[in-house]
């Protein structure tokens, strides 16, 4: 069983929310993921793939603050989804001491700046917006563990597309976790790029 072998945490954490058996996607997907991995996940809509974003990365947090700069950045299509995925994520770090911060072009880029510089392990933004910070030397990529994009079919707008390659050429090393409902064209071509050797869970 998958939950069972996440950080104590996050099964007390599951518990709590009475969220006691997996999908079939969970299932397939996190013990992968938990492996390391450059993974495309891929999965219909309602099949647990937020939760296993926010399950994983705290896993690869150890559910605990370190230093300043962010471990964990999600990349999401726009600042509605980034406030949404914000919600989520404070539903399982309440009365943890991981930092979440949510950015997007709609905020200012100096705010960004200096409550991202006040320490943050999990970082959640729009492929602009983050883009922005980097060439502003706004947050540091040194101490990034985990990168995951949710629902990113958004990928193929050519903006974003465009945003996430600069980003990806800023960061050394780190695993990559692409969510989506279908493995889109475009979403193939990162196998050449920041996705190489990667692994593929589709339900």
């Amino acid at each position: 069983m998958p939950f069972k072998k996440l950080h104590p945490n996050i099964q007390e954490k599951l518990s709590d929310l009475e969220i006691k058996t997996p999908t079939p996607f969970q299932t397939r997907s996190i013990p992968v993921i938990k492996s390391g991995a450059n993974i495309y996940c891929t999965a219909s809509k309602d099949s647990g793939k937020t939760t296993t974003l926010i399950l994983t990365t705290l896993h690869k947090l150890k559910c605990e603050a370190v230093e300043n700069a962010p471990r964990a950045i999600v990349l999401v299509e726009n600042r509605e989804r980034a406030l949404e995925l914000y919600d989520t994520f404070l539903t399982f770090t309440k009365h943890s001491s991981l930092r979440v911060y949510v950015g997007y072009e709609q905020l200012h880029i100096d705010l960004q700046k200096s409550e991202i510089f006040e320490g943050v392990d999990i970082l959640i933004s729009t492929p602009k917006s983050m883009n922005r910070l980097l060439l502003l030397n706004g947050v540091s990529t040194s101490q990034l563990k985990i990168f995951s994009i949710d629902d990113a079919e958004f990928l193929v707008q050519k903006s974003s597309y465009n945003a996430l390659m600069s980003i990806t050429q800023s960061i050394n090393k780190c695993q990559f976790v692409l969510y989506s409902e279908k493995m889109h064209p475009i979403l193939k071509r990162f196998e050449s790029n920041f996705m190489e050797h990667s692994k593929k869970v589709i339900i």
